[in-house]
């Protein structure tokens, strides 16, 4: 049998703080769920630069208007001297490139398409914007009542889910927007349009982030705090919002930011066919479908629009992705 080890008077005193001394307060202080999300998200150098990139075409949304009034940007002014008469092309090479005009100027018009590309900025981020909020403050709602209470409730509204996302979509938005084109309870113009693209891509695109929550919400309600918190006596709305919900932000803030390069390009196929925002406001997927028929005499005039789209998705895209790995208490 081992016979105990006897300690010194002097050891036996030693405080603990003793034994840390030579420890890094780095390397005993906790995290925070945040702080290890940041950590891991920062790691991804493609999700960094995605979401660096989603800051930077924000800012030139929101600051669209004082950006050409601080250059002289004006994306409506024709510049017909700068426009071969006899091609429609843009006077000199890479479609009229100059210091003046930087990413050249449109064929036939001759109008900046720096500017142009600015000011559709604004048009197509407050769309897709508008129409994921929409969508995700209808899906979640839905969502989490279906997941939590179960039933006929979830039965009802899983069916009407069912019901949304049988919808041709595409062609129930053609008929809405050419419905209303001439005005609509005394709206019209441009706010008008950008209202209908708004309800039209976030109304019925709402039950794909309502089944994502819904999942998640079911899965949340066997949990201990959820069974304590009824234990307790706390009612279905007080669970609803401040129990279930402060833990879906996650996964709602993820779908969100893939599902707003969707609605763009929705609403950029949307504009290239004619039903979308209407002439001479620029959008880009206004810009596209007016290259359709110009292409041939400057090639440019479909690149720079269709670049722009292709850029703002995939910086979308990449955040998203960034996000989702970083929230993700299961990845490594």
């Amino acid at each position: 049998m081992t016979a105990p080890i006897e300690t010194t008077g002097a050891e036996a005193e030693t405080p603990p703080e003793a034994v840390l001394a030579g420890v890094k307060k780095a390397q005993i202080e906790g995290r925070s769920l945040s702080q290890i999300a940041w950590t891991r998200f920062k790691r991804d150098k493609l999700a960094v630069a995605g979401g660096v990139v989603v800051i930077l075409l924000v800012l030139m949304a929101v600051l669209a208007k004082p950006i050409e009034w601080a250059f002289g940007l004006d994306p409506n002014q024709f510049h017909q001297d700068l426009i071969d008469p006899a091609l429609l092309a843009p006077k000199g090479s890479w479609g009229g490139m100059s210091w003046a005009h930087p990413l050249g100027v449109e064929p036939q018009y001759g109008r900046d398409m720096l500017a142009r590309i600015i000011e559709g900025s604004w048009v197509s981020l407050l769309v897709a914007g508008g129409a994921t909020l929409l969508s995700v403050i209808i899906g979640t709602v839905l969502g989490v009542v279906a997941g939590y209470y179960g039933g006929w409730v979830d039965s009802v509204i899983s069916r009407l889910m069912d019901t949304f996302l049988a919808f041709p979509l595409l062609l129930f938005a053609i008929a809405i927007s050419a419905s209303v084109q001439d005005g609509f309870f005394g709206f019209n113009g441009l706010s008008l349009r950008i209202g209908v693209l708004i309800f039209v891509i976030g109304f019925f695109s709402w039950p794909y982030i309502g089944r994502i929550v819904r999942a998640q919400t079911m899965s949340l309600a066997r949990r201990e705090f959820v069974e304590a918190a009824t234990s307790l006596g706390a009612r279905g709305p007080y669970i609803l919002f401040r129990e279930l919900l402060p833990n879906l932000v996650a996964p709602i803030l993820v779908y969100s930011t893939l599902i707003i390069p969707t609605n763009i390009l929705f609403e950029a196929a949307l504009s290239f066919l004619g039903v979308g925002i209407a002439p001479p406001q620029a959008s880009w997927g206004g810009m596209l479908s007016n290259a359709v028929d110009l292409y041939t005499a400057d090639p440019q005039f479909m690149f720079v629009p269709g670049l722009a789209i292709f850029i703002t998705v995939l910086a979308f895209n990449l955040l998203g992705d960034g996000l989702r790995d970083a929230l993700d208490p299961r990845s490594k």
